[in-house]
């Protein structure tokens, strides 16, 4: 990566995790829904970056997350597994293009683009939850959590993505 890259995800890390714990921790619709954007980080690290360090980053704002949350690394645990899982969502959801490297996320179709932020934040509120809740007595709970909590993620993060998507 160049500094310019480095500089960009820095800032990125940061305020994101300032806007989860600042304002989006905060909200909390029918005692179940809460948007989790902070993983937009992990979703756009550059596709050509380390993967180690990736997922030594998603640790370290996971980490951060539970940090200012008291929750005990569940956030850590579940950007962890969806960074350790992006290389096999990436080929599912963009196919040759990503074998190729020629994916760039902001110019793909918008169906491949939900298909990937779905899969990615779906898989990261079902293990976020399970751990958080880990009963299987509560799996209605979970699911539920999973899906009223990752609809309002996806679509936060596909509008975080329009909205400071570059124009060429």
């Amino acid at each position: 990566m160049q500094n310019s890259e480095i500089f960009i995800n820095a800032l990125r890390f940061i305020v994101l995790v300032l806007l989860q714990v600042l304002i989006l921790n905060h909200i909390n619709f029918f005692g179940f829904v809460n948007p989790y954007v902070y993983i937009l980080f992990i979703l756009v690290f550059p596709l050509n970056g380390n993967q180690s360090l990736l997922i030594l980053l998603s640790f370290l704002l996971g980490l951060t997350i539970d940090i200012f949350g008291d929750s005990g690394g569940v956030h850590a645990a579940a950007c962890v597994f969806v960074a350790y899982l992006r290389p096999l969502i990436l080929k599912f959801s963009f196919g040759i293009s990503y074998e190729y490297n020629t994916v760039k996320i902001s110019k793909v179709s918008l169906t491949e683009r939900l298909v990937y932020v779905s899969l990615m934040v779906l898989l990261h509120h079902l293990v976020l939850f399970g751990l958080e809740i880990f009963s299987l007595s509560h799996i209605l709970l979970i699911l539920k959590s999973t899906l009223f909590s990752g609809i309002f993620s996806i679509l936060l993060i596909l509008c975080t993505l329009l909205l400071f998507s570059r124009k060429s």
